[in-house]
């Protein structure tokens, strides 16, 4: 049976306060269990989609669906837990690494939820290539590309069914970027997580091809992936 869209956007209209349309009349999906790139000049609107995607930001016009729901018929942590967005500037609070990691767990709405021991959150720090973060270092100490990854971790612990990616490898060193992409390809072929990452840096794909899309004057398109771009 084909992939179904997980999320379908139909006719959404979108612009800031005082601002010009940044989109007008858009329409697009995303497949279940596919991976998107996103491409565009800055400016273009990238990390706006992704804002509507997840529900931090609303159309003026038009409807955004999850699941064939609309977005506004889900409780905001019930969608930002199953339509996670880590923003390019990462969130932590003045603790331990393990509590950054845990914090949503100690959330009303996530405290059914499995807390995973340190066990697995020490062999999520090594893939990532964390290896010399501790669990008890407070989380304020690390790096930009540090910090990121820590709130990758710490999102994919509930389980999404989409992930949304602003820049993940953009504070990295080439080798630190590319074991994070792979991690993040291993995560979207062996559970299903629909990945979608806005980038400007040249990512590389061993066996996962992306699904390019292409944000430009208020409109975005598929185009044909080019590995050498």
């Amino acid at each position: 049976m084909p992939a179904k869209d997980i999320i379908e956007f139909s006719s959404v209209s979108f612009s800031f306060p005082r601002e010009s349309p940044l989109f007008t009349d858009l329409s697009f999906g995303l497949m279940s269990e596919a991976f998107y790139l996103m491409r565009g000049p800055s400016g273009a609107g990238k990390s706006t989609l992704l804002r509507l995607i997840n529900g931090l930001e609303e159309p003026l016009e038009g409807k955004i669906l999850f699941k064939g729901r609309p977005l506004c018929s889900y409780s905001p942590p019930l969608l930002r837990r199953s339509v996670l967005y880590i923003q390019q500037i990462p969130t932590v609070i003045d603790a331990s690494v393990r509590d950054n990691i845990l914090l949503p767990f100690t959330f009303k709405n996530n405290i059914h939820m499995e807390r995973p021991d340190d066990d697995r959150l020490k062999t999520l720090l090594d893939d990532f290539v964390m290896q010399g973060v501790g669990l008890d270092d407070n989380a304020l100490v690390l790096s930009t590309g540090q910090l990121q990854r820590l709130c990758l971790i710490r999102g994919i612990l509930l389980s999404p069914e989409v992930l949304l990616l602003d820049e993940p490898t953009s504070a990295l060193d080439a080798e630190s970027g590319r074991v994070v992409e792979s991690a993040i390809r291993r995560l979207n072929r062996e559970s299903g997580l629909t990945v979608l990452i806005v980038s400007h840096h040249e990512l590389e794909f061993e066996r996962t091809t992306p699904v390019v899309l292409e944000v430009a004057e208020g409109k975005i398109r598929e185009v044909e992936w080019d590995k050498e771009s």
